[in-house]
């Protein structure tokens, strides 16, 4: 009686014991996606627009942005202030990011054709209603890393918010920054003029 009673307190905690979160498991060979935000198109502006009063709305739309990878149930990263995005452990394939803005609707990145271990750079988006705008269409790039000495074409395209990208495979060495919040380039500002 006592192994019975044994047996079926071990088949009671088995069938209690966690479950799978939905959406896809978790990859072995996750990506990482980066860039970042220009501004969101939609978000509340502030009738006096200096300098000053644009950097002060887009830092705080910036840092009350949330950020998800649908049917993901563990990815790392989100929105620094200064709109440079970071999302690592992102399955690779067919991807959806969605930024969520306060006030502004939500905009969505598709990537599609992603390879494993990839890394996504998108930089200067603009956050539309369900979609996203490359304002460097250029710059977009998907590399692999690979034991090589200089970075080469594989063939293969990728697809990042409806434009083709080339997969790029590049040398290990120039991969260090893909777990790095990206830098965005400084705009230039005129100087002021003394008379």
């Amino acid at each position: 009686m006592r192994k019975l009673a044994a047996f079926a307190a071990m088949l009671v905690i088995a069938g209690c014991g966690p479950s799978e979160p939905p959406g896809q498991p978790l990859s072995k060979e996750p990506i990482s996606v980066r860039g970042w935000i220009v501004d969101v198109e939609g978000a509340a502006n502030s009738p006096y627009q200096t300098v000053e009063t644009e950097a002060f709305r887009k830092s705080q739309l910036f840092q009350t942005m949330n950020v998800w990878v649908d049917n993901a149930p563990y990815v790392s990263g989100g929105v620094a202030e200064t709109g440079a995005f970071l999302l690592l452990d992102v399955p690779p394939g067919n991807v959806t990011i969605v930024f969520s803005a306060p006030g502004a609707p939500a905009a969505r990145l598709v990537l599609q054709d992603i390879p494993g271990n990839a890394d996504v750079f998108v930089p200067a988006i603009l956050l539309r209603r369900d979609s996203v705008g490359l304002l460097e269409p250029k710059g977009v790039m998907v590399r692999v890393a690979a034991k090589i000495d200089h970075a080469k074409p594989t063939g293969a395209m990728a697809s990042v918010a409806g434009a083709p990208v080339p997969i790029m495979t590049t040398p290990i060495r120039e991969m260090s920054d893909r777990h790095d919040f990206p830098v965005r380039p400084a705009a230039a500002r005129p100087l002021g003029v003394v008379r």
